[in-house]
């Protein structure tokens, strides 16, 4: 385990466009400080980021524009896993190279792969690259407690697992029971177990990246031991965006997208193609909750 253990709010970017699809390096650097400022304890470029959708060129540009702008003033965790093990590991190099603090992968899920060839592939990734890797455990592909084992044992970097397969509050505890000697496990699905998942073990949740302050907040009341107003907290601030955004669908990259915009940190709330457009009562009842929330633009 390295000598820092990542802890805490660790929020997800997303990464902003242009109306024509082009990356808007300015709203990506005000992205980065107003949760920094915030007081998050990390940043991720991961699947929030549609990192699926760009090319390795803005993979690349992203990574640095995000690096440079942190600055090292809290660590940077990038998602590198891909169809295959050459060009994850190709991804993993280009992000270590970039100044990423860790990387998040999750197994290859594309044709499928027997637990055998995960842990090959992890482990490759782990002799190549020295930074800290997070299992990235989704209901897409889920890890089993066993293959988390596997990993962690075979693979020297294997040192986290970011749980979000269902049932989520039960998948942490399981985690924490069988392998909290072997990996530091955080949460994620948007955030919206958080308090659970802590009760359970976690140490710290990925997020996405509009909301950092109300996280923060929760984080801190639930550190000193008043999770009663962390409730308080996520009830007021987090919940009614949870239920706008977790309709499914893909709606959650142009709901947070449009907060960010809202809130004056994004010049557009553009999503790349293929995506899920807003309609007419959600746009409305997003606008309501962010006018009754924020009434203050964070940047003018």
């Amino acid at each position: 385990m390295q000598e820092t253990t990542m802890r805490g709010i660790y929020p997800i970017l997303c990464t902003p466009f242009f109306e024509d699809g082009q990356i808007d390096e300015a709203s990506l650097r005000r992205l980065v400080d107003f949760n920094i400022q915030a007081g998050v304890h990390g940043l991720g470029i991961a699947l929030a980021s549609e990192v699926f959708k760009l090319t390795e060129a803005e993979r690349e540009q992203v990574t640095r524009i995000v690096v440079e702008q942190v600055a090292g003033r809290v660590p940077v965790v990038v998602n590198t896993g891909a169809a295959g093990t050459d060009l994850a590991v190709h991804y993993s190099r280009a992000a270590h190279a970039n100044g990423a603090n860790a990387l998040m992968i999750m197994p290859p899920n594309f044709m499928g792969a027997s637990n055998e060839e995960v842990v090959d592939y992890f482990k490759a990734i782990s002799d190549a690259v020295p930074l800290p890797i997070f299992i990235q455990d989704t209901q897409m592909v889920p890890v089993s407690t066993g293959l988390a084992r596997a990993l962690a044992n075979q693979c020297e970097w294997v040192q986290y697992i970011k749980v979000e397969s269902q049932p989520v509050t039960a998948k942490v505890a399981a985690m924490q029971e069988e392998l909290g000697d072997k990996l530091v496990i955080f949460g994620g699905a948007g955030g919206g177990y958080f308090i659970e998942e802590m009760r359970r073990g976690s140490v710290g949740t990925m997020p996405f990246c509009t909301q950092p302050e109300a996280f923060v907040e929760i984080w801190n009341l639930c550190q000193a031991g008043n999770e009663a107003a962390a409730k308080e907290v996520f009830n007021r601030y987090l919940l009614p965006v949870a239920r706008l955004s977790g309709q499914g669908g893909g709606l959650h990259f142009g709901i947070h997208k449009e907060i960010l915009r809202q809130r004056g940190i994004f010049s557009t709330g553009k999503v790349r193609s293929p995506s899920s457009a807003l309609d007419t009562y959600t746009a409305d009842e997003l606008t309501a909750i962010i006018a009754e929330l924020y009434p203050t633009k964070a940047y003018e």
